[in-house]
């Protein structure tokens, strides 16, 4: 019998200047949860990742959010950071380098490094996925416009709460045949399924509220 995983494939920890997820809670609420995996996707970092690892390395799988010169790709199994605001073909470059499973994040959130088209188009052909639901995205159209190209485009969606706070945990995820490495998640992607519903906008204060207590204080 085939083992299903219950994945959130976007979670931020303290790590990410926009959130204040400690470990311990956010590990607590996955489990809660009943996710058997989580991609912790920090921003332009991997330390939070790799110490949620440590913590629950049967849980967590290292990723990392990149923000690129033109919009945001999200990773997985990622072994090397890659920083910020390189051109998107070079940091796709330097993921495909490390072996590591690239989505796009947000594609369609204009409030939130929304990629502009011709932009996504000249990458399409060289990421492995596209995120087809986020739940931090402002309007439901913005994920079906992601959902659209995906379908368009031939290409597999991830799903993520994108969550920066323990509460959002698993507002969206894909239950898909197990998987352990980028090749064998690949296989698995289509055949996932979707369970996702959308965060109040109001998540969004919660984030200016940890910027705000980053900025004004040393972890």
């Amino acid at each position: 019998m085939t083992t299903t995983l219950k994945v959130d494939f976007h979670v931020h920890t303290r790590w990410s200047r926009d959130s204040l997820n400690q470990l311990p809670q956010l590990l607590q609420s996955a489990e809660r949860r009943g996710l058997d995996r989580i991609v912790i996707t920090d921003h332009n970092t991997i330390a939070g990742a790799l110490a949620a690892r440590q913590l629950a390395p049967e849980r967590v799988i290292v990723g990392e959010e990149v923000l690129t010169t033109r919009g945001e790709l999200l990773a997985a199994f990622v072994t090397e950071e890659v920083p910020k605001k390189l051109p998107p073909l070079e940091a796709i470059a330097r993921l495909r380098a490390q072996g590591a499973f690239i989505s796009v994040s947000h594609p369609f959130d204009r409030q939130r490094s929304g990629w502009a088209l011709p932009d996504l188009l000249e990458i399409a052909p060289l990421v492995d996925a596209i995120e087809i639901f986020n739940a931090r995205c402002y309007t439901a159209q913005q994920n079906l416009e992601a959902q659209q190209f995906a379908a368009e485009h031939h290409l597999p969606g991830t799903a993520g709460s994108d969550a920066h706070a323990p509460f959002e945990v698993g507002r969206a995820l894909l239950a898909l045949p197990a998987f352990d490495d980028p090749a064998s998640l690949r296989a698995a992607l289509p055949q996932a399924r979707l369970f996702a519903r959308r965060s109040l906008p109001l998540v969004h204060l919660l984030s200016f509220y940890a910027r705000m207590t980053h900025k004004f204080r040393i972890r």
